[in-house]
């Protein structure tokens, strides 16, 4: 029976694959969406940074990125304070 239900899991998951890379752009082939026209267009006026991925990250995304790093921090934190030496034994 677990080899039934390995079996039929294995075959859902390879589907799922076989669907999500069917669906993925080819390499270099540029994506028609307004948004990636507005950062372009919009990166030099807006933000006054020629290199658009800067202005995307730093700029337009920046809120997210302070998140992010919060996130990664207290992860970094909580680590650090189960793994630390010398705790006192109760």
């Amino acid at each position: 029976m677990k080899k039934i239900i390995f079996i039929v899991a294995a075959i859902i998951v390879g589907a799922m694959v076989v669907g999500a890379v069917d669906s993925i752009r080819p390499f270099g082939e540029p994506g028609a969406s307004p948004m990636d026209d507005y950062f372009i267009a919009s990166a030099l006026k807006d933000r006054s940074s020629e290199n658009v991925v800067t202005s995307i990250v730093f700029d337009y995304r920046g809120f997210d990125t302070i998140g992010e790093a919060a996130v990664l921090f207290t992860a970094l934190c909580a680590i650090t304070a189960l793994f630390r030496e010398g705790r006192k034994k109760l």
